[in-house]
């Protein structure tokens, strides 16, 4: 289980240097180079004087195959190459790993038949030959990418990648457990291994952290000038900064990424393949993004305004792609998705500059109508709130059933609404009580008629009255009925 665990450790960090490697092919297979390698002639081996010059095919400049040119100066040399150039330098240094694999290998057979005994010695030639091998790796690695990219044959670069991958995986797999942790710690001390991946993450794990300072200085900055913008909502500025400051945020991470040889082209096709899934699955939430896109174009409110919205009633404070966030007035904060806003009635109460306060106050019908109206008069003039223009309006409405009703309609400033409708309200029953106008309440008249030889129920906590002579039924003595002598009783008719 160790050894397992330590196959897989490695294998990973092994892999982790070289970022630009794409998956692992699922059936390694030798390149067609490989073969043609194997029956050409060993080095310094001398051609038969007999046979005719071989045709000449595609070369590369002299020094490429050379285990001893640098990786950044292999990078620069294969630019120029054209893929058929490039497949033959790959064959090259397909010759070159496979000879020092078979070291490699020959080493690892030479410390299992130790059976225990293996000096460190060995196992230091070991992890020698194993760095060795894992730098020429990169270089083989480096000029199959270089072939993929200028459009060389796809299955010759998984043949070429499968080799790779088929090697690393059963080396480790076949080693101990003490030669994998002399390799690991062979490894993290390698400049082209470990050091370079640990450079490689903290150049991405900086170069975030500074996205991160440069993207929030950029989106202050486009704040800034989207405040100069005439006509421009704050939604509106908000949405376009965030967009910036994401967009930041990709491009960066882009060219870092770029600059440190990762190939983000499958990136892109990643992202195209699954847009489909991703439109279905978030089919609600992309609803919501159109919703809030045309609010923010739309503008029909803004951050701060006070608007009522499918139901709900709070000021604005703030609106994102998906949803809106409003306050209310008892300072709960309610968030409501944007196609609901958008498909619902919105009101905005503070749109206009100017609102008009709605007023209603009742005299009773004995008053004097001109003193009531007076008296509204001074009070809404004497208000320091009211506008003077519009002119307030100030008029009798309706009789009631109790009482004569005003109309008081002042004109303020939409801030100054509540400030005006609370005093007007407290002022003109302060007013009233001073001039003697009295404001009436609702009253009922009720009129009781009892069938005739019938008692009268009595009423619920009221005690009856005695009355002379009436013998409990509640009727004067002489009394015909029960409405004789009642104020307002018509004596014309007959209650039987």
């Amino acid at each position: 289980m160790l050894r397992r665990l330590l196959v897989i450790l490695f294998f990973v960090a092994v892999s982790g240097q070289l970022l630009t490697a794409p998956a692992f092919a699922q059936t390694p297979a030798a390149p067609e180079g490989a073969a043609a390698s194997a029956d050409a002639p060993a080095e310094g081996d001398a051609a038969p004087a007999e046979e005719a010059p071989a045709e000449e095919g595609p070369t590369f400049p002299e020094g490429l195959d050379s285990t001893g040119i640098s990786l950044e100066e292999l990078k620069l040399r294969v630019i120029p190459l054209t893929a058929d150039q490039l497949q033959v330098l790959a064959d090259a240094w397909l010759e070159i790993v496979q000879r020092q694999t078979s070291a490699v290998i020959d080493q690892q057979v030479a410390i299992l038949q130790a059976d225990g005994d293996a000096s460190d010695e060995m196992r230091d030639r070991l992890a020698k030959l194993n760095t060795e091998r894992g730098h020429a790796f990169t270089r083989y690695i480096t000029v199959v990418d270089g072939f993929e990219k200028k459009g060389g044959d796809e299955a010759a670069v998984a043949s070429y990648r499968a080799y790779r991958n088929a090697i690393l995986v059963d080396e480790k797999q076949n080693a101990d457990w003490q030669t994998l942790v002399s390799l690991a710690l062979t490894w993290a001390q390698d400049r082209e291994g470990g050091i370079a991946l640990a450079i490689q993450v903290v150049t991405i794990v900086g170069a975030f952290i500074l996205l991160m300072i440069v993207s929030r200085t950029v989106r202050r900055f486009v704040r800034r000038a989207l405040g100069r913008v005439p006509n421009l909502s704050r939604l509106l500025q908000a949405f376009l900064a965030m967009v910036v400051y994401w967009l930041t945020i990709a491009v960066g991470l882009m060219v870092v990424l770029s600059a440190l040889g990762v190939d983000i082209t499958p990136l892109f096709a990643l992202v195209g393949g699954a847009s489909f899934i991703i439109a279905f699955a978030f089919q609600d939430t992309l609803g919501n993004l159109a919703a809030g896109l045309m609010i923010m174009f739309n503008r029909p409110f803004d951050e701060g305004d006070y608007v009522t919205i499918a139901g709900m009633g709070g000021t604005v404070k703030s609106v994102s792609v998906v949803s809106t966030t409003i306050n209310t007035p008892d300072n709960q904060i309610i968030v409501i998705p944007n196609s609901k806003v958008w498909g619902d009635v919105i009101t905005n109460t503070t749109a206009s500059t100017t609102r008009r306060v709605d007023l209603t106050f009742g005299i009773g019908y004995d008053d004097s109508i001109a003193d009531a109206q007076a008296i509204l008069e001074r009070v809404v003039e004497e208000h320091p709130l009211v506008l003077s223009d519009p002119a307030p309006v100030i008029r009798v409405s309706a009789l009631g059933a109790s009482s004569v009703d005003f109309i008081c309609r002042p004109w303020v400033n939409s801030a100054d609404y509540w400030t005006v409708y609370w005093d007007l309200t407290r002022q003109v029953k302060e007013a009233f009580d001073e001039g003697g106008i009295s404001i009436p309440f609702p009253q009922t008249d009720m009129h009781l008629h009892v069938a005739s030889g019938m008692a009268p129920a009595p009423l619920l906590g009221v005690a009856p009255v005695a009355v002379e002579g009436d013998h409990g039924l509640g009727r004067a003595k002489g009394a015909p009925d029960f409405k004789s002598g009642d104020e307002g009783a018509d004596e014309s008719t007959d209650d039987t």
